[in-house]
């Protein structure tokens, strides 16, 4: 591996849609955040009117997140950052950092990683049945927040991590759906 390798941790929608070429994606471990519901979607998942909900690292003392790490192909790391920042920055309340992971191998690498800013408007600390009722009927620019939620879900099952806020959530707004 050369220190000249760009890495994308995904936690999100990122690890099932990342929209970059990459050479590799293993499960990764981020120490000091945990994954969750924790800024409204004005965009992708929701509306300014309407918003939604989107997974955001929101930072926790003790805690980890699980996901993908994706290195980046060699030849197109500007195109890759410039493709991410337009992506994830498209509201300014994620923040563009540089953290280290843990490879599932054991082996430490630095990540470009996209963290909740918890002084924007779009960060929010609500309960898991709030956070349920909002998904099941938001919808934005890139579809149904119900397609987000159980997309991630379904990832992270067959990635074999664990998130049991997700599963309940995903298990709750199905049912709300289905009523």
């Amino acid at each position: 591996m050369s220190a000249q390798d760009l890495w994308v941790f995904g936690y999100g929608s990122l690890m099932w849609n990342p929209g970059f070429d990459h050479t590799d994606a293993v499960v990764a471990t981020l120490p000091g955040y945990h994954r969750s519901f924790c800024m409204r979607s004005i965009h992708h998942r929701g509306t300014e009117d309407a918003p939604g909900l989107v997974l955001a690292l929101d930072r926790m003392e003790g805690a980890h997140c699980q996901g993908l790490a994706f290195r980046a192909c060699p030849k197109s790391h500007d195109k890759t950052l410039a493709e991410l920042r337009e992506r994830e920055l498209i509201s300014s309340a994620y923040l563009e950092k540089r953290l280290t992971i843990v490879l599932q191998d054991g082996r430490e690498v630095e990540a470009v990683t996209y963290v909740i800013d918890p002084d924007h408007v779009q960060y929010c600390q609500i309960d898991l049945s709030e956070q349920a009722r909002i998904i099941a009927h938001a919808v934005g620019g890139r579809g149904p927040n119900t397609e987000y939620l159980y997309n991630t879900a379904a990832h992270l099952v067959e990635l074999g991590i664990e998130d049991p806020d997700l599963n309940w959530l995903s298990q709750t707004v199905r049912a709300m759906v289905d009523a």
